[in-house]
């Protein structure tokens, strides 16, 4: 039985363009012979839709181009992801396509309401499993979360389905294609069915798709697709296939990186992408992406009296090295005319954090209006280490359209920045080496104010990803001190976390959607 596995990269609400994609798809699946082609969850209409599933004429378009695809009548069977409106009930939903008909529909069963997903704001779940022959085969049809939990999947073995179809939408983490894979074989090797996984692919808002489809019976991965590409693939069941993708941690992130920042230009139709450099590690890593995903960057230099010369050689010789348009444009001409603005107002008070500030503010300022002028987008350079601890400037650093590095902690930018370089020495190795800082006054480094970056972000990973609390933490081997000082400082600046670009989801616990903290409470 030949079965063809389509991770496709859909966009949300260009419902036109989803549905060509899928008969493009499925074109190629009959040219390859397949008898079923098998496309991703909602990929009628992309994931997520969020509040587009409360307008009608959205579900009705969804409705027009899903009969659009029946009529095409190609000799095949689809699945196809899309949701259904019903007696007044919204179901997330995949139907089986043949003959010019719409044959079965199947309503997810088990609706996710945790993390980045709220699925039971919007639709309501099914209670009947969906099963369908084949060529003497009996098919399962699941959604996602289905195969996680338990009632569903033991339905169709108690049916003696003999192949069941998942169909997804699961956002990339950090490890969790192997978390993915392992679970499901467990999960499986009890019995004798064959598991065909489809997941989507690519960059939506903060949710990155990873794709890594995969198919295995008797225990055995048969077929596992690339990460981060869209690919249609026809396989046959009846042979023993071993393909495997599998990707190091630090280039299935470079890459996943990649395609969110790509697909997030493209979705939205933005050509040019402006980003300050400053000669540190952040910046230097952002500049390499933007570069590998759009022919129109321009990096800005904007340095005062505090920058040193190794931070603008830096810079130069990292644009130079990835072909980008590089300019310097001197601010201290500037933050000396704010200054002198408030000079009466501030008389008598000693300079401090406030005229940092200032410096940065000038920075997002400058870049803004280049983005403005120029039809851009401004790349905002800070990692997730920065915005936990609120190491960063509200309208300064912080500006911008995307947030690239907003779930990418600081020793994890080290990671790639050594991945970059792996193979050409691309970032100057002295940004990898020299101490961090934001040069916003003589001789600073981040580690003034804030404990070693190791120390940072397992204090971060514990409290805000493993959801521990400041005495468990200590007790796991951490100074009182230094971990009651980070978490004081996490739970203070959530109100800049909320004012932040967004950015792509690849830890387990993201700022934002994820974590939704108030900004008001006095719990402690």
């Amino acid at each position: 039985m030949k079965v063809c596995i389509s991770q496709l990269n859909s966009i949300v609400g260009n419902i036109d363009f989803n549905h060509r994609l899928i008969i493009k798809a499925a074109k190629k699946a009959v040219k390859d012979k397949a008898e079923v082609i098998i496309t991703p969850e909602l990929s009628l209409t992309g994931y997520p839709p969020e509040d587009l599933l409360l307008n009608k004429d959205f579900l009705k378009q969804s409705d027009f181009f899903l009969e659009k695809i029946a009529k095409k009548n190609l000799n095949i069977k689809i699945i196809v992801g899309h949701p259904v409106f019903v007696k007044g009930i919204l179901y997330n939903s995949a139907s089986v396509i043949f003959k010019g008909l719409i044959s079965r529909t199947y309503h997810k069963q088990t609706l996710p309401n945790y993390g980045v997903f709220d699925e039971k704001r919007y639709f309501a779940e099914g209670n009947k499993s969906l099963i369908f022959n084949h060529n003497r085969k009996k098919i399962g049809l699941l959604i996602c979360e289905d195969i996680w939990a338990d009632e569903p999947l033991k339905d169709l073995e108690k049916n003696g389905v003999e192949i069941v179809i998942c169909i997804n939408a699961s956002p990339y983490e950090l490890n969790k294609r192997n978390y993915r894979l392992e679970t499901l074989k467990k999960k499986f090797l009890k019995n004798n069915i064959t598991l065909i996984y489809v997941n989507s692919v690519g960059g939506q808002d903060e949710l990155l798709f990873d794709g890594a489809s995969f198919a295995f019976n008797n225990k055995k991965l048969m077929v596992e697709l690339p990460q981060f590409v869209e690919k249609t693939l026809t396989i046959d069941l009846d042979e023993q296939l071993t393909s495997s993708n599998t990707l190091q941690s630090e280039e299935a992130l470079f890459r996943g990186l990649s395609l969110s920042l790509r697909d997030y230009l493209n979705k939205n139709n933005i050509k040019k992408v402006f980003l300050g450099l400053s000669g540190g590690i952040d910046s230097a890593v952002v500049a390499v992406i933007a570069s590998k995903v759009c022919k129109n960057v321009e990096a800005i230099m904007m340095p005062t009296q505090f920058t040193s010369n190794e931070s603008l050689m830096n810079a130069r010789e990292l644009a130079k090295n990835l072909g980008i348009t590089y300019k310097v444009r001197k601010i201290d001409s500037l933050v000396r005319s704010i200054n002198k603005t408030l000079e009466s107002d501030f008389r008598g008070l000693e300079t401090d954090i406030t005229e940092e500030n200032i410096q940065a503010r000038t920075r997002g300022m400058l870049l803004m209006a280049f983005a403005n002028k120029f039809n851009g987008i401004v790349l905002s350079t800070g990692n997730k280490s920065e915005l936990a601890v609120g190491y960063s400037t509200i309208y300064g650093d912080m500006v911008g359209g995307f947030s690239l590095l907003k779930d990418v902690p600081k020793t994890l930018v080290y990671r790639l920045a050594h991945y970059i370089n792996s193979q050409e020495e691309i970032i100057p190795r002295n940004i990898i080496e020299r101490p961090p800082s934001a040069e916003l006054r003589h001789n600073q480094t981040d580690q003034d104010n804030l404990p070693d970056y190791q120390i940072l972000d397992s204090i971060i990973d514990l409290y805000v990803e493993k959801n521990l609390s400041v005495t468990d933490i200590i007790k796991s081997g951490f100074k009182a001190q230094e971990v009651k000082k980070v978490v004081k400082l996490i739970l203070n600046n959530e109100f800049k976390r909320r004012q932040s670009a967004p950015g792509p989801k690849i830890t387990s616990k993201a700022f934002g959607r994820e974590r939704r903290y108030p900004i008001t409470n006095k719990f402690s």
